[in-house]
C-alpha cells in the first residue's frame, strides 16, 4: 500500500519532539519534508529527524508536487491561514489544536475543505486513563 507523503510546516518543538518520530514509525506514513523560515533550523531539523527534503518557506513546501498532506504545528493565530493554503494547493492537513481562533474561521476551513475535495483535521489529544 502507498504511504502517505506527509510535510512539516516549522520545526516546533512538538513537532520534532513528538509529531514527525512517530510518523515516521507508521505503517502507511512518511514525512517527505519539513520547513522553516529560518532555511538553517529546517536543514538541521531534517538531518536530525532523517528526512530528506528541506525548504526555507512554507510557500515551498506547499507547493511541492511529493506532498499528499501537511502537519500543521504553526502558532495558533497561524493554523488557520497556513491550512487553507495547503488545502488549496490540494493537501490533506493535519493541523495542531486550536484549528481555527473564532467560529467564522472554522466555518471557512470547511467551507474551502469541502470546495478543495481534501481531508482536515484537528490534532487533538485524548489520554485515556487505565
Amino acid at each position: 500500500m502507498k504511504k502517505l507523503r506527509i510535510g512539516v510546516l516549522s520545526t516546533a518543538k512538538i513537532g520534532l519532539q513528538q509529531v514527525i518520530p512517530a510518523m515516521q514509525q507508521g505503517q502507511l506514513t512518511e514525512v517527505t519534508a519539513i520547513c522553516s523560515r529560518s532555511p538553517d533550523a529546517a536543514r538541521n531539523a531534517a538531518a536530525a529527524l532523517g528526512i530528506d527534503t528541506h525548504y526555507g518557506s512554507y510557500e515551498e513546501l506547499i507547493a511541492d508536487p511529493d506532498i499528499d498532506a501537511v502537519y500543521n504545528p504553526l502558532p495558533n493565530h497561524l493554523h488557520c491561514p497556513w491550512s487553507k493554503k495547503a488545502m488549496q494547493a490540494g493537501k490533506h492537513v493535519l493541523c495542531e489544536k486550536p484549528l481555527g481562533l473564532t467560529e467564522e474561521e472554522i466555518e471557512d476551513l470547511i467551507a474551502t475543505r469541502d470546495q478543495c475535495g481534501v481531508k482536515a483535521a484537528e490534532a487533538f489529544m485524548v489520554k485515556s486513563c487505565p
